[in-house]
């Protein structure tokens, strides 16, 4: 079993990501499981999503304390929430931001992990014209952690894409273009 906790901001969409992420493993035949844990805070408070993934049924229905990966959507949440608690050192951590992995790895409370690090504000911007960090971030987390295999993850996303956004196809492609561009720049110490 994988066991991935997000770490994000109200309104970035570590929740979405966390459901496409169950919706793309559960496609791939395996047991998913998807579920976020915030109170009743508004857009821009902590938030935590987490996911299980599992070749087979998992028993388990609590938060997660000891993740095999953590991806944090919005850097800033570095300095006031422990990102790395319980995080195996056989893990890794993925980060959204510009700096290098040795850069963010001082932040990180004496993780002794691996440390990745994806310009998801960029990739965004530039292919989707507007800030959504978790597509960049969704992509980033299936490279690093292996939890679906990528080729069938990306045709899974566009069949999924084209599906919510029916009405909106010109958004299909440019999101699209941030999963493939986030596979490629993903950056690991």
């Amino acid at each position: 079993m994988i066991e991935i906790r997000w770490h994000g901001r109200g309104g970035q969409g570590a929740k979405t990501a966390s459901q496409l992420l169950a919706d793309a493993a559960f496609m791939a035949g395996q047991y998913v499981q998807s579920f976020p844990e915030y109170g009743p805070e508004r857009s821009g408070a902590p938030i935590t999503a987490y996911n299980r993934i599992s070749d087979e049924r998992c028993p388990i229905h609590s938060n997660i304390y000891e993740p095999d990966f953590v991806a944090v959507v919005d850097e800033t949440l570095l300095e006031s929430v422990d990102v790395t608690a319980g995080l195996k050192k056989d893990g890794a951590i993925i980060v959204n931001t510009s700096k290098s992995p040795a850069d963010i790895r001082p932040m990180l409370k004496g993780y002794e992990g691996k440390v990745c690090t994806i310009d998801a504000r960029r990739i965004s911007m530039a292919n989707l014209g507007a800030y959504f960090p978790n597509t960049p971030m969704l992509a980033a987390v299936v490279e690093v952690s292996g939890c679906v295999e990528k080729e069938q993850f990306l045709k899974d996303m566009e069949e999924s894409y084209r599906h919510k956004f029916a009405k909106k196809p010109q958004v299909i492609e440019g999101n699209l273009k941030c999963l493939r561009q986030a596979m490629q720049e993903t950056v690991t110490d």
